[in-house]
């Protein structure tokens, strides 16, 4: 009996071991392909991004594919883009292709070799007839999960905001497919709206995508019809409201109805109590009021006497952007107000010969906002409003 114990028991150890040999040797598995990438390399192209993308066994490279996107002309904001797929032997990486926009040849040789945790790059790029002598030296590689999440990028676009407190109730973006790009832009002509100009460059990213951002600015009271139809337009990928002019430290938040003419904001009404709050904080006398019927914005311009050197019977302008639309897409309830800071300048404006100034901001900090001695909170008294709370985030 005690003999046959001790058989099963060897029995089952045996079984034990086999199994887990089983489990901890597997068969050897083969070679498996690794993708690497270069996304940062300097001393290819005058001004290019440049992505090169490795494919490899270990260490050795086995194929690898160039995405070079540069300024046509130097100094030139327009860009083009080519993709080669390079033949690599040993240290030697060598193709040829054309360019996406001007369609030049582009030929490219060139030799990798590591430098202990980095490598380098030399060769020769040939686009059209121009030959580019690449020396692009401390290159790290990434891996395809690092590759991407740094070629993620945010466009800002919100399709169906809440409400205006993270995007501004006047601006809107549109991203469109780049080959529709032109008909799209085309036909925004004669339309009560501003174009962002700085969004007509087609960048490295828009070629990449295929995809470009087009950003605009009009009237809030218009903007959700726009969105509305520019969803609907061939290529349109996404439209809806963006980042712009609101500073929600300079926002109020006011109940509609008695600044309301049934569903249209009464703007004549909300300029006289704007205008007539800032003269009374700032002292000074509003010369001029006007509505932007393409942003819907309102300019104010308000004169005060200089008191830099009284006797010199010198002008201060002030000149102030504010802005009213709903709280949120399709709100009537309630209304946002928003004013920028104020830009002051100083001339002479006096009878007689005048004392030509100019305006040096040399020694303030760029940006630095100027006083307006409390008018957001004196108009937030003005229309029963409620101020943002920015430790909150949440209207007072």
């Amino acid at each position: 009996m005690r003999a046959l114990l001790f058989c099963l028991i060897g029995l089952v150890m045996v079984t034990d071991v086999a199994f887990a040999q089983m489990k901890l040797s597997p068969k050897a598995a083969p070679n498996v392909n690794e993708i690497r990438y270069f996304s940062s390399m300097d001393g290819v192209l005058d001004g290019a991004d440049v992505i090169l993308k490795e494919t490899r066994q270990g260490k050795v490279v086995t194929s690898a594919v160039i995405d070079v996107c540069y300024p046509i002309d130097r100094g030139s904001g327009r860009m083009d883009r080519f993709v080669a797929d390079l033949a690599v032997n040993g240290q030697s990486m060598t193709g040829s292709t054309q360019s996406a926009g001007q369609k030049s040849p582009v030929t490219v040789k060139l030799t990798r070799k590591p430098t202990g945790d980095t490598f380098e790059f030399k060769g020769q790029i040939s686009v059209g007839q121009k030959v580019n002598e690449v020396v692009s030296s401390d290159n790290s590689d990434l891996s395809e999960k690092e590759f991407t999440d740094n070629q993620a990028v945010d466009d800002g676009i919100n399709t169906a905001p809440k409400d205006f407190t993270e995007v501004s109730p006047e601006a809107i973006a549109v991203r469109v497919k780049l080959d529709t790009a032109v008909d799209f832009l085309k036909g925004l002509k004669g339309q009560e709206l501003e174009v962002a100009s700085n969004s007509l460059t087609v960048t490295c990213q828009a070629l990449r995508s295929g995809e470009q951002t087009i950003n605009m600015s009009a009237d809030p009271e218009r903007v959700s019809a726009l969105v509305a139809k520019f969803k609907s337009q061939p290529g349109v990928v996404a439209a809806g409201w963006t980042g712009g002019i609101v500073d929600m430290e300079r926002a109020i938040r006011f109940p509609a109805t008695e600044w309301r003419n049934g569903d249209k904001i009464n703007k004549e009404k909300v300029a006289d109590a704007i205008a007539r709050v800032l003269a009374r904080t700032l002292s000074a006398k509003l010369s001029s009021s006007a509505w932007s019927a393409n942003t819907g914005a309102l300019k104010l311009s308000f004169k005060r006497p200089s008191q830099l050197i009284p006797a010199l019977d010198l002008t201060e302008t002030i000149e102030i952007t504010a802005l009213v639309a709903p709280d949120k897409p399709g709100g009537f309830d309630r209304l946002m107000l928003w004013i920028g800071n104020p830009a002051i300048s100083t001339a002479d404006e006096s009878s007689g010969a005048k004392l030509n100034l100019a305006e040096d901001s040399g020694g303030e900090e760029e940006g630095e906002p100027k006083d307006d001695n409390g008018s957001v909170e004196a108009l937030a008294r003005e229309f029963k409003g409620q101020p943002w709370d920015s430790d909150k985030a949440a209207w007072k």
